[in-house]
């Protein structure tokens, strides 16, 4: 019998990364409707929240007597994700426990912008902070809720010594930030190139993340990703999402690592940067919002055809974000679901709740699957 592949749909809920946008918009109402169409084809998704914005939109509440960052409808919504049967975890931006707000949006802390880059006193505090916030939150609606997995802020979980610890410590036990081809350069930078896997987990060495331990207390759960040429990231959801960033920048001084002076790239520079990118791979991510669901039934079958030969359950986890979910990405996306639901007998919906209570324990000590498909 051939691995049964449980599709995981995660959700970062936040606004804008400059700290613009109204919470309501791009959070509560593209989540509602997102609720909506996963039940009525028994689809699960996992809201990955940043807790770190939240505590900032309750905090402006408190202080100023006004919600005007609808913080009572996010907690609602949460606790309504978990009471529908759906599953809420934890995602960080930490450059939010320091914001101020000014002139109409948040002025977030730059200096902890890079999350892979926080002292582990640090990380320790805000992973607690975050997992003790969803944990008395979402309890009362369901006492066996367990705040068990995360993601880092901008997918920055290198260098990963202090964050591994970090989580273990605070009885995190998944992590879902790592792309298989995924690299980046700069303030944030990472490369997960090595990394054993685009689909099967791995027990986490506490030096290295792409690394596999037997050892290891945390496991890594990968986003799937692919290697593909520039073509495949044509999509209109993509052109809407450049559109957004472009009307929604970070800071100019954070981006230039702190000098809003820096010299410009020269035209020779950005010439040569545009022909790599146009002869090079490029990590392509099961993004739910940026792909169509035809490219996403096709990522499914070559998973399902790459991994035939195993036993057992394996996790395709996709991402995706609220205030990318448009209109267009709920009709183009649709497919997707029903192409899932239909094949029972190869395909299910899963959560990381799921995950941990069926296989975490049972993988911890003897893996089902060889990190080598063949």
């Amino acid at each position: 019998m051939a691995a049964m592949l449980n599709v995981i749909f995660t959700l970062d809920y936040e606004i804008h990364g400059n700290g613009e946008g109204c919470p309501y918009e791009l959070m509560v109402e593209p989540t509602r409707r997102m609720l909506d169409l996963f039940d009525e084809y028994g689809a699960k998704l996992t809201i990955m929240a940043d807790v770190a914005e939240i505590l900032k939109f309750k905090e402006y509440k408190e202080q100023r007597g006004r919600d005007d960052y609808h913080y009572e409808a996010i907690a609602d919504q949460l606790r309504e994700t978990i009471r529908r049967g759906h599953d809420v975890q934890l995602h960080l931006h930490a450059s939010y426990f320091n914001a101020r707000h000014e002139n109409g949006r948040w002025s977030q802390d730059w200096s902890e912008y890079n999350f892979a880059g926080l002292p582990l006193e640090r990380l320790n505090e805000v992973v607690r902070i975050g997992k003790q916030y969803l944990e008395d939150l979402l309890k009362p609606v369901a006492p066996t809720y367990e705040c068990v997995a995360f993601r880092a802020a901008n997918w920055a979980v290198c260098p990963s010594r202090n964050i591994v610890r970090a989580l273990v410590e605070n009885g995190i036990r998944i992590d879902t930030s790592v792309f298989k081809h995924g690299r980046r350069e700069g303030i944030v930078g990472f490369d997960y190139s090595d990394a054993p896997s685009e689909l099967v987990p791995w027990l986490v060495d506490e030096d290295n993340i792409n690394r596999h331990n037997d050892a290891g207390k945390l496991v890594e759960v990968p986003i799937y990703c692919e290697p593909r040429w520039i073509g495949a990231f044509l999509t209109p959801n993509r052109v809407q999402r450049v559109l957004m960033t472009r009307n929604h920048p970070i800071a100019t001084e954070y981006r230039n690592g702190g000098d809003a002076a820096a010299v410009r790239p020269t035209l020779t520079t950005k010439v040569i940067k545009k022909i790599s990118m146009l002869t090079r791979l490029h990590a392509w991510k099961a993004d739910f919002n940026q792909c169509t669901g035809r490219q996403l039934i096709a990522a499914l079958n070559r998973a399902a055809c790459k991994y035939a030969s195993a036993k057992g359950e394996l996790s395709f986890v996709l991402i995706g974000h609220s205030k990318l979910f448009t209109r267009f990405n709920q009709w183009s996306f649709q497919p997707f679901l029903a192409y899932v639901a239909q094949r029972p007998e190869s395909f299910g919906f899963g959560t990381f709740a799921n995950f941990d209570r069926q296989s975490l324990d049972t993988f911890s000590t003897a893996p089902h699957f060889s990190l080598d498909p063949k």
